[in-house]
This record gives structure tokens, sequence and C-alpha cells, in this order.
């Protein structure tokens, strides 16, 4: 291991920051909105991605050969997902080239358990490798801190996940509506998702409030005998549910941020239907459009933000009179609450003010 050297980032220079990713909303909204001292570099374009595209995956940060090749470019490697194709080795080999030429490691965990992988192996391998090389480790809530804090002896940062939508929409009123709108989106059927046993809960939930609807969405692809996604039998049931008039069912292809706003601003309670997870992007989208959720008690939505909870786990199974309590709960107390564009704005440059002051504590 060389000795670290001192940052190229002097008190009148940018810290470069190697942000894996950079694009991704997340990362994008825990930056400044004007400079602030802290420069990300772009995503480097992935081979086969189109020059225009804005593609981020497969993450080229990740190659040791991307960084021998430029680590006189940055000062920090801060990694927060998009590793889940690296095998515990090749994490390694990372973390050996980022120390070889000095470079600190940040981590932000924002998944103790990947959402994409059914059996939690392979991503705890992963963390195994990544949490007790990072210098300095930021998470999103005190529940995820204290699990970190617990299971590898390491002390995390909290910072709160920034809005998702952009501060021009949180202005725009939500569009008038008679009925009370429950809405489940099965998107592609990750794995961590239960649809089925959750909305047969729902379509008897929502059948016993006047004046209410429930809309299952899905994507397209499920229906599509080439995808990997293909799920018939699911389809049918919701179809059959469709076809009884207990539900609504919406096939589509990906929602584009717009479309996806509006779709959120459709409703009046989101329920995720995950068995298992940590944090959730969509649960801050919600919070911006003034969308209530029903979260599952699996992670540590409820401590992001306002939420609803419900008992769902991939050991215990659905606590169906939970679910049915919280969509009550949702009808009796609307509207939700909503997140201002000061709240965001003030929560938004106390963001970017940590991460820099992180990053200039971890170059000393």
């Amino acid at each position: 291991m060389t000795e670290r050297q001192p940052p190229n980032a002097g008190p009148s220079q940018d810290i470069r920051v190697a942000s894996v990713p950079a694009g991704h909303v997340y990362v994008r909204h825990c930056s400044a909105p004007e400079p602030d001292g802290v420069r990300r570099l772009r995503d480097p374009r992935p081979n086969g991605a189109p020059s225009a595209s804005q593609r981020w995956w497969p993450p080229v940060m990740l190659d040791p050969d991307w960084v021998n090749g430029h680590h006189e470019d940055f000062d920090v490697f801060h990694l927060h997902f998009g590793f889940d194709a690296q095998s515990p080795a090749q994490l390694t080999a990372l973390v050996d080239t980022l120390r070889h030429h000095g470079k600190p490691l940040v981590y932000t965990v924002h998944d103790l358990r990947n959402p994409h992988q059914p059996d939690p192996a392979t991503h705890d391998a992963a963390l195994d490798v990544v949490i007790p090389a990072a210098d300095h480790l930021v998470t999103l809530t005190p529940g995820a801190a204290q699990a970190i804090r617990s299971r590898w002896n390491r002390t995390a940062t909290v910072l709160p996940h920034p809005h998702v939508v952009e501060l021009s929409r949180l202005t725009r009123p939500r569009p008038p509506r008679d009925r009370f709108r429950v809405g489940v989106h099965a998107k592609s059927l990750r794995p961590n998702m239960a649809v089925l046993p959750v909305v047969r809960v729902l379509a008897d939930a929502v059948a016993e409030l006047d004046d209410a609807e429930l809309q299952v969405n899905i994507h397209r692809e499920v229906a599509d005998p080439a995808s990997a996604a293909h799920a018939p039998q699911l389809l049918s049931v919701l179809e059959e549910l469709a076809d009884r008039g207990r539900l609504a069912l919406t096939v589509h292809d990906y929602y584009d941020d717009e479309q996806l706003w509006d779709y959120l601003a459709s409703l009046d309670l989101s329920v995720l239907p995950y068995r298992f997870g940590t944090h959730s992007g969509w649960l801050e989208a919600c919070h911006d459009l003034g969308t209530a959720v029903a979260a599952p008690d699996c992670g540590f939505y409820a401590q992001q933000r306002p939420c609803l909870t419900y008992g769902h786990t991939q050991r215990g199974g659905l606590d169906e009179e939970s679910l049915r309590e919280a969509v009550r709960t949702a009808y009796e107390e609307r509207p939700a609450p909503r997140a201002t564009v000061q709240q965001r704005t003030l929560e938004r440059d106390e963001l970017a003010a940590a991460h820099r002051a992180l990053y200039a504590t971890t170059l000393r």
C-alpha cells in the first residue's frame, strides 16, 4: 500500500469525486445546484452505449484498469450502487487499486438487502468487502446505521435522501378527483415483490370503502414471452380480477419521469409490495408529490419519510390486517403530508455541505 499523497484539491480548488454513479438522481440532488467546491466526474460511457446515451450501467469506474488510468483525475472515490455484477474478488481488486494510488473510498450504504437478488448471500459478500474497506460510510436512516454498527462495527454518517422530483414541480397542485385511488405498481416484478398477496388484500379493503378504487400497473414486458420478466400466470390472475371489477389494470411501457410523476400524483395511496429491501426512492418521490405510501416493515422505509407501515417480510409473509388498516388510515387522514420547495431546498443545501465536509475530512 502506498502512502496517501496530499490531495490536489486545495482551499481554492474543487474536490474532484469519482462517483459511482454520478448521473443518478440521488447523486445529482446531493449536489448543490450551483458550484460549491465539489466536482463529480461524469459517468464514463459503457461499451456499446450510444454517444448521446445517459446510461451509466455497468459502471466503468468499477474497473481497476479505469482507476489505474484516471487516478490523477480524482481525489475521492464515492461508491453508491451499481456493483450488483461485481464478484467479491473484483471488488477486492478495486479496493486494492484505490489503496495503491492513495485514493480514499467513501461508500453510501443504500441497500443492506439488494431488491434485485432473492438470495441475500451475494450482496452480503459484496458488503463484506466494501464496508470494512471504506474510509467513510454514509447511510440514509438511523436503523440502517445501527445495522451497520452491529454487523461490521463501523459507524455510518446518517444523511437523508434528497428530493427526487424536480423542485419546480413541487408547487404544482395535485389533480382534483372525487374517488380515493390506491395504486400498486408491479414494475417488471423485481424479486423483492410479492404482488398477488398484496393485491388480493387491497381489492377487499378498497371494496369496503365508499368512492374508492384500486389501480394496478405493470410493465409490458411481463406480457412478452421473449422477456425475462414474462409472467403469464400472474398477468392472467390480474386480468381476471380486472374483469370482475375488482381493480383497474394498466399494462404499459416504462414511464419517463414526467409520466411517472403524473401517475404518482394521480394516486392517494401508493402501496409498496416489497417483502425485503432497505430504502426507497419511490417513497421519496411520493413525498415530493403529496401521495401517501404504505410501506412494509422489512426495511427502514418508515425512518425515511412519514408513511404508513404494514407487516410484510420474506420470512414472515404478509400481515393482512395491518395492510387493511393502512388503507383505512390513508382513506380517513388524507391528504398526505407533502414536501415543500423550501424544505427540500434547505435539505439539499445541507446535504451538499455535508458531503463537501465529509470529502474534505477524508482527504486530510
